[in-house]
């Protein structure tokens, strides 16, 4: 469910117009809903079992101060994949004992920032850094906790550019060599071991390719604990898919995550362990859209291209994954309107800056503001200054209420980062 939806003609984000939005912020403008992130946040936290078992929002997905901050306040902790994710969730209010850090190339200087700041887990993904992470902490007179992320050799996603648990992926430690690299592991000075961690790719709607990872874990867990070894702690990782094609009428109910939960269960309910979940785009994905402006209307022979003021760099999902994001009128049209088939581009001098091709959308027209829907996750993180464009705003709602909560940059702002050597002042 989210809440993007018409009245009066008027698409609306809560009880906030849209279109008001757009000319009190200018655009493009990404628009998130509180609501939409309150609720999808307690579904999911309320079928894993939390507070008893632990949900880490995955802030790569989405790391807007206001969105971690609305996250915060519901008890959510933050995955995180860098020393700056880990500083902007501390800065949101979440705190150290509810932050992990993954990500499979963490620096030396990282992991001693993690260590210092007290989180709550590491999650290690070579032998390596298990060696870097034992030699920093005991170097600090500490024991870090942490889990080894396991590779099961079991893949799944909605692209190959985001599955994860296969062989021919970089994450984790072979499953072959898991159980070696864990007892190694429990006797070193400077990690406290407690478990183990897995996540296979993203945007995944069939839970089978889940459950099969999810049972290797279960096995390698019963075969540590017959060698005397502890694992209290299952980090199950994130992953669970998101409906990107919504039609005008949806509305998408807690199924999925339901028997996602039942699975776990089912899977690994006898373990008595600790689980850790890991949703980014489950949570903040339908949040949030991307309201651009249409700029000109260009027919040709075979399609007619509409050229509007967001581009690949402000939303690259399309560009970079053949992703499809559904694209809605800010003004609804009437059921009698005219409907043409339009191909959707930004104004970014690459052929690949392209949103949409052969899209049946009401006719439209210049000036006209159209809607990239599901647009809360993996939007204005991966954006960019490409073509020297402006980073484009964040706007939270919260019911009739609306704040930017990161304001355009300005070319001053943008073309000051660059220092000009000596030898050409």
């Amino acid at each position: 469910m989210h809440h993007f939806n018409y009245r009066n003609g008027q698409l609306f984000a809560e009880d906030a117009a849209v279109v008001a939005i757009a000319e009190a912020v200018g655009t493009p403008v990404y628009i998130y809903s509180a609501a939409t992130l309150t609720r999808h946040y307690q579904v999911f936290a309320r079928a894993v079992g939390a507070p008893k078992h632990r949900v880490f929002y995955a802030m790569k997905a989405n790391s807007n101060q206001a969105v971690l901050g609305t996250l915060a306040r519901l008890g959510a902790g933050a995955d995180t994949v860098s020393e700056g994710e880990i500083r902007r969730a501390l800065a949101a209010g979440i705190p150290a004992d509810r932050i992990v850090f993954s990500g499979v190339g963490k620096s030396a200087e990282e992991l001693a920032f993690a260590v210092d700041t007290g989180i709550y887990q590491v999650n290690i993904e070579t032998e390596s850094e298990l060696d870097l992470l034992s030699a920093i902490a005991h170097a600090r007179g500490k024991r870090q906790s942490a889990v080894i992320r396991v590779n099961p050799d079991v893949g799944a996603g909605g692209h190959a550019k985001i599955t994860t648990g296969s062989s021919a992926n970089k994450f984790g430690v072979s499953f072959d060599e898991a159980s070696r690299i864990y007892a190694r592991a429990a006797n070193m000075p400077g990690v406290k071991m407690l478990g183990l961690a897995t996540h296979i790719g993203s945007l995944i709607m069939d839970l089978g390719d889940l459950e099969a990872a999810f049972i290797r874990m279960r096995d390698l867990t019963l075969r540590l604990r017959g060698e005397g070894l502890t694992v209290e702690r299952l980090d199950l990782g994130g992953g669970l898919g998101i409906p990107y094609e919504i039609p005008e009428t949806f509305e998408h109910g807690p199924d999925l995550i339901e028997a996602y939960a039942a699975m776990i269960e089912r899977t690994l309910g006898s373990l008595d362990v600790e689980h850790g979940f890991e949703p980014g785009r489950l949570i903040a994905g339908n949040a949030g859209i991307l309201v651009t402006k249409v700029l000109q209307v260009n027919p040709r022979a075979h399609t007619t291209f509409l050229i509007v003021d967001a581009a690949m760099n402000d939303l690259i999902r399309p560009a970079m994954y053949e992703a499809y994001h559904e694209i809605w009128s800010v003004r609804q049209a009437t059921a009698s309107a005219p409907r043409k088939t339009y191909d959707v581009a930004g104004p970014v001098c690459e052929s690949g800056d392209t949103f949409a091709t052969a899209r049946p959308l009401p006719e439209t027209h210049i000036g006209d503001l159209l809607a990239f829907m599901t647009a809360g996750a993996y939007g204005a993180t991966m954006s960019s200054t490409y073509n020297t464009r402006l980073l484009v705003p964040e706007v939270l709602v919260n019911g009739a209420e609306f704040a930017i909560v990161r304001p355009r940059t300005t070319f001053n702002d943008l073309i000051g980062l660059d220092r000009v050597p000596r030898w050409l002042r």
